[in-house]
């Protein structure tokens, strides 16, 4: 369903600790905006209702039924998105390099970004 780099497992744990935030879960989601582009969230929350509970190294997400399809293939990765800027950025199934042909490690528009450090 999603897949955090290696990059992106390392900032979650840092987070967690700074925020003092260890044993919750990071909630993933994602909501259609008007014009059709995706917004992305990330932070620690508590199980609800209807989440879909994913373990990835020793990280437990958490989705939101609303969020499920539209993160279904999404890759979650933490990189330099401007010189020593760094950011968390989505990769939607459909913009992954395998299989748009494009690389977009770099934090591309197209692949839909996160301010937020978790």
């Amino acid at each position: 369903m999603i897949t955090l780099t290696a990059a992106a497992v390392r900032q979650i744990l840092v987070a967690a600790s700074a925020s003092d935030a260890a044993g919750l879960a990071l909630r993933v989601a994602a909501r259609r905006t008007p014009d059709g582009t995706l917004d992305y969230g990330l932070g620690f929350d508590e199980p609800r209702a209807g989440d879909l509970a994913i373990e990835q190294e020793g990280i437990e997400l958490l989705i939101g039924a609303p969020s499920q399809a539209l993160l279904h293939g999404t890759t979650i990765d933490f990189v330099e998105y401007e010189a020593g800027e760094f950011r968390f950025i989505f990769v939607p199934a459909d913009q992954h390099p395998a299989s748009a042909g494009s690389a977009c490690g770099g934090g591309c528009d197209a692949c839909g970004s996160s301010d937020g450090r978790a």
